[in-house]
Parts: C-alpha cells; structure tokens; sequence
C-alpha cells in the first residue's frame, strides 16, 4: 500500500491525523529482525540408562535452545519408538543399533549418526540362590524385547556358557522397562536379567549375583546412539545439523570434570537415583562408555550385525553391511571442521 499523495500542501496537524490514519489502517509491517521461533521436534529414548544422559544434558542445559531447537523429549519402550519413526511420527530417536538393523533389514529408512555407548557395559544378574550361568535351566529370565539391548545381552551370556533357551527350557520373558525387570527380579518372577552397571550395582547389594559382566571381557559393541531416516537428512538437513551438533556439544559437556556436579544432578533426577554411591556409579561407567567424538563405531557394528544373524535374533542381519544401518558423515564432518576439539578447548 502507497501513501496517498496530495496536490495541496498540508499543514502539520492534517499531515500528522492523514499519517494516523493510514498506519491504523494497513497491514501490519512484516519484522524485519527477530530470532525465527525454535524448531519443536519430537525426540524419543527407548531406556532409562545413562546413555541418554547427552540428551538430559542438551535439554537441562539449553543446548538444543542454544541451536535453535525446542524438542520434546518422549519416552517410548525402543521397538514402539523404531515403529513410530518409521510411520513418520517421531523424527529423531535415541536407539540401540540392533532396532535399526530391524527395520532397515524390513526395507525401513534408518540410520544412526551418533553413538553414546560405544562398548557393551551391563551385567546379567540373578536371585541369590542362582550361583552360575548354568543353573538358568528351566528358570525364566527377563530380557526386554528380543532386538534390544537387554534381550542381545542374555543371548550373549546363554551363549557363552553353552545354554540354549529352546535345549535348555528357558523361558524368555518380554518384560520391557529397566524399572519393569528390577521390579520382577525383586519379586521373584524372574530369575536373572540384563541390567546397566549403576542399576545391577544396586540390586547385588540387595543379595542378588552378579553373574557376567560384559564390561571385564572387553566386548566391542555399537549400542544406543542418535537415530533419524536418510530422507530426513535431505529434506531437511539443517534440522538434522542443529540436533547433531547440541548432542555432541552435551557429550563435551559430560567429559569437562568441572561439569561433573552438574552432570551428576541430572543423572539422579531422570534416572531417580538418591544414594550418593549410585549417582557416582551412574556417573563413572557412563564416562567409561561415551566416546569424547560420539561417532558410531564400524567394529562394534559388524560385531552386533554377526550376532543378531548367529543367535537367530534376525537372520536379516547377515545380509547387511555397517553402511546399510550407520551414517559416520555427520560426526565425521563435525570432527573435521574442528567443531568437536573446539568444546574442549581450555577444559
């Protein structure tokens, strides 16, 4: 819209009503300045365990804020959260790669391009009267969902020690949650499960065994990491940018010692630990196991892939290759630029 010109001139006090009018009556101006409002994607994590911390930490500590992100962190048990990404619902998720080997073996679009677990740390725990592996015969273990890191885990352990559950009459039991397997082992539903370490740390001082820990034997293992679909990465790849680049700035975060106080304050409250001696735990295995350059691990990969297709987990699997489930540009592409060695620069 134009201002309206005059042939006569105008005094000042018509000038000024004319002007009056003339603004009350247009359209507002578009702004000209102004940050664009944060992008609200949905983020779901499978497990409560300290690897999800990196993304308790982006959210607690503004760094998603910090790239333009307002997300909303979703709990979903980890096949219901691969279901829902693949049906376009959730565009980000916080996975274990054997869910993504899953669905991309299905034909689905999947990939990881952050790991936060880079070795396979938990324990397979039992009641007090279990004192061996092989006293599991006939007994029922709880092991999440088949594809899951807890359900790979028991397979592992059963293996190692000769079991197999159809032979030896164990009873596979698909109890979901961390919380839902401490409460079964606790009420004597079940005999053993797989546990992270700051958990299983607690339930053997209740008198329950630790039976196997995968963290002593030196595993390699792809475990939980940042998941999204290939598409998204090209439809959108700013989006995708943004999320990569607050997650590896939380995992700087957790490694700075100064941060430890507070990285231990957001272990306890989404993790609901309130013995000093757990937190700090939580808070040791979790350094031991998140790499400083979160970038998934091909070796580890390859390794989870074999056993997925030797264990019957999915003999899909044997046909994939490490590139078919992992996506190492992102991380690598923030590594080269130098963005990473920057967050610890002077730390």
């Amino acid at each position: 819209m134009l201002i309206p010109r005059f042939r006569r001139r105008l005094n000042p006090p018509t000038i000024f009503f004319v002007l009056s009018v003339y603004f009350c009556l247009a359209p507002p101006l578009p702004p000209v300045w102004g940050a664009q409002p944060p992008a609200k994607p949905s983020v779901a994590y499978g497990v409560i365990s300290n690897a999800v911390t990196p993304l308790w930490v982006a959210q607690e500590q503004g760094l998603f804020r910090k790239y333009g992100l307002d997300p909303d962190l979703v709990f979903i048990i980890a096949g219901t959260a691969t279901q829902a990404m693949l049906a376009g619902q959730v565009p980000f998720g916080l996975l274990a790669i054997t869910h993504v080997a899953n669905a991309v073996a299905a034909g689905g679009d999947l990939t990881m391009v952050l790991s936060f677990f880079n070795t396979l740390d938990y324990l397979f725990v039992s009641q007090a009267s279990i004192k061996s592996v092989e006293e599991l015969k006939g007994k029922k273990v709880a092991i999440g969902t088949p594809s899951g890191l807890p359900g790979l885990m028991t397979f592992m352990v059963l293996d190692h020690f000769g079991l197999n559950p159809k032979r030896d009459n164990i009873v596979l039991s698909q109890i979901g949650s961390v919380p839902a397997r401490m409460a079964a082992l606790r009420a004597g539903s079940v005999e053993a499960t797989s546990l992270p370490p700051e958990l299983a740390q607690e339930i053997a001082r209740e008198g329950f065994n630790v039976l196997f820990d995968a963290a002593k034997e030196n595993i390699p293992f792809q475990g939980t990491g940042l998941v999204m679909s290939r598409k998204l990465m090209k439809s959108n790849p700013q989006l995708a940018e943004n999320v990569v680049k607050a997650l590896t700035e939380a995992v700087a975060f957790i490694h700075i010692p100064s941060n430890r106080r507070t990285v231990e304050g957001i272990l306890a409250k989404y993790m609901k630990l309130n013995k000093p001696e757990l937190i700090q735990e939580a808070y040791q295995s979790m350094l031991k196991a998140l790499p400083r350059k979160p970038c998934p691990t091909l070796k580890g990969t390859g390794l989870v892939l074999k056993l997925m297709a030797q264990y019957g987990i999915n003999p899909k699997a044997a046909q994939l290759q490490t590139d078919d489930v992992v996506d190492m540009s992102p991380c690598m592409q923030l590594d080269e630029s130098g963005f990473i060695d920057r967050l610890y620069q002077g730390r």
